[in-house]
């Protein structure tokens, strides 16, 4: 297997849109002139987020996670499953790619750096001992947090500050259900292996609620701050995913889950083009 395919598997490319999706919804969340997108850094992060980042998150987390990783069946299916031999190529792999984050951070602010810092670090202790917050139950969602400093990042590098706390809220509530959500399907596997997911700690139906509760409050920011406009609405979809499977028994979420990315990946789209007719060419 050559390099590049090596570390194309590792990063999971299904979910590339969560880092790089969130840092172009960030950025045209800032952006107001159509010049800001003719700025090199732009493309220069755009790329980093969409698979440098990933390399690093998931290749930190498969380094760490091999051992429990073997009784996980998604890992044959979905994701690549790490062999012993491939262990030391991932490990120069990481490095290479901490190497080419912190010569980027020579060139930050001292507010992008700190918000950059802050992305490394929750992306390597989700994972990595000591803190590894993928254990520690309500830690472990609220660490996925990650997946949105990207688009803090991106909205901190046009506009010099960082987002309205009605959106970093948002973001929160949909990261925090999201992670919550596709940890269920693991509750057997994470037990047998001995880690402490919250749904673990709290169980799948409690679990489904709390996800209930968070993409809920989701809806209902989102459906405010754009006025209760018809396609707002859309985001209803989500508390939908956790409301079905508490209602009907028939419905699996092993499946429903592998939708998310989609949806995620269409209403992000949507979202990004929204915003740049809005702030940019106003033509709708």
């Amino acid at each position: 297997m050559s390099m590049l395919s090596f570390l194309f598997k590792i990063s999971r490319f299904r979910f590339w849109i969560y880092t790089g999706g969130t840092y172009v919804v960030g950025y045209a969340l800032a952006a107001t002139l159509f010049s800001d997108f003719m700025r090199p850094e732009y493309y220069i992060y755009l790329v980093y987020f969409f698979f440098p980042a990933n390399v690093f998150i998931y290749g930190v987390n498969d380094f760490w996670d091999q051992d429990t990783d073997e009784l996980n069946p998604k890992k044959d299916d979905k994701e690549h499953r790490l062999k012993s031999r491939e262990r030391k190529r991932l490990l120069y792999s990481i490095y290479a790619i901490t190497g080419l984050s912190l010569f980027l951070m020579i060139f930050q602010s001292s507010g992008e750096r700190f918000i950059f810092a802050g992305f490394l670090l929750l992306a390597y202790f989700y994972s990595a001992p000591p803190l590894r917050f993928k254990e520690r139950p309500f830690m472990d969602f609220s660490s996925n947090y990650l997946y949105i400093m990207p688009g803090l990042f991106a909205y901190y590098m046009v506009a010099g500050e960082l987002p309205a706390w009605s959106i970093m809220l948002a973001a929160y509530c949909h990261i925090a259900a999201m992670h919550i959500f596709s940890a269920i399907p693991d509750i057997e596997y994470d037990m047998i292996s001995g880690i402490r997911t919250t749904p673990v700690a709290i169980g799948e139906k409690a679990s489904l609620i709390l996800c209930l509760i968070f993409w809920t409050t989701l809806s209902l920011i989102v459906l405010q701050a754009a006025k209760f406009n018809p396609l707002s609405f859309l985001v209803i979809i989500y508390p939908l995913f956790p409301l079905g499977l508490l209602m009907f028994r028939n419905l699996r979420i092993e499946k429903l889950y592998w939708y998310l990315p989609y949806i995620n990946t269409s209403l992000g789209g949507f979202l990004f083009l929204a915003l740049i007719n809005h702030h940019i060419f106003n033509w709708i």
